[in-house]
């Protein structure tokens, strides 16, 4: 747990403050790059050499993102976010040199926000990490809390809870769970749903945002036998249940 580490109180996420980013990666040529190029685009950027390394900064600094190269000594990037959600939404994107799509999904379903693979444009990378970021920042314009069952969505704070407990989400996972409970009652199409995501940068097929999806409900101790919350419509998509059985 993180608090063998000292970890600090978990704050809500405030975009207007998301500039220090933790780079946690192994290669010391690539460790420099993205602390050079993220510094002139205006981050504070805090440098680990593995995931140990990586968790005493997290706990010490708390970033407000963490890029999360996954091949390293000590602790590898899997172990890490591991440790990083079992108490943290902290935006997370896994840097890696491995393409195969079974890693690319444990990447996902240990709870990383998005994954670009090595060599990666700069360019490419800075966009990802603007559109993680914007995800993870409370929504403009709307009812800052929702609730249906018993569950709450607070879109000011960034925090979901069950009953009177909070439940950790990812940036990703906070607006896919958003999106059902504004149509709560109502069916809302796998398409539909990875296109509203676009604007926040998600680029995932429809397999990964099932991944997603089996997360939120993990984390709301639903059942997919017998859901109390997030019911799937085959071959549709899915529909938030406007009253917990």
């Amino acid at each position: 747990m993180l608090q063998n580490y000292g970890a600090p109180t978990k704050q809500s996420y405030n975009p207007l403050m998301a500039r220090k980013v933790l780079v946690v990666d192994d290669t010391k040529n690539i460790q420099l790059m993205l602390k050079e190029y993220l510094q002139n685009q205006g981050f504070e950027v805090l440098l680990a050499y593995d995931g140990l390394d990586g968790l005493r900064l997290f706990t010490q600094e708390n970033p407000d993102l963490i890029l999360l190269d996954i091949m390293m000594p000590n602790m590898d990037g899997y172990q890490l976010i591991s440790k990083l959600r079992a108490e943290s939404g902290v935006p997370v994107i896994m840097i890696t040199a491995k393409q195969q799509e079974a890693d690319v999904i444990r990447g996902f379903e240990l709870g990383a926000d998005d994954y670009i693979t090595k060599p990666f444009r700069l360019r490419e990378l800075l966009m990802r990490i603007r559109a993680v970021m914007r995800r993870a920042a409370p929504a403009e314009g709307v009812e800052p809390v929702l609730r249906v069952s018993d569950i709450s969505l607070d879109t000011g704070k960034h925090e979901v809870r069950k009953g009177d407990t909070l439940v950790e989400t990812t940036p990703l996972e906070f607006q896919l769970l958003k999106m059902l409970m504004e149509s709560a009652g109502r069916v809302v199409k796998r398409q539909d749903m990875s296109l509203r995501l676009l604007d926040y940068g998600f680029s995932g097929s429809e397999s990964t945002l099932k991944i997603h999806i089996r997360n939120v409900r993990q984390k709301l101790g639903d059942d997919i036998s017998e859901p109390r919350y997030i019911e799937t419509v085959f071959g549709i998509g899915y529909r938030f249940l406007e009253d917990a059985g």
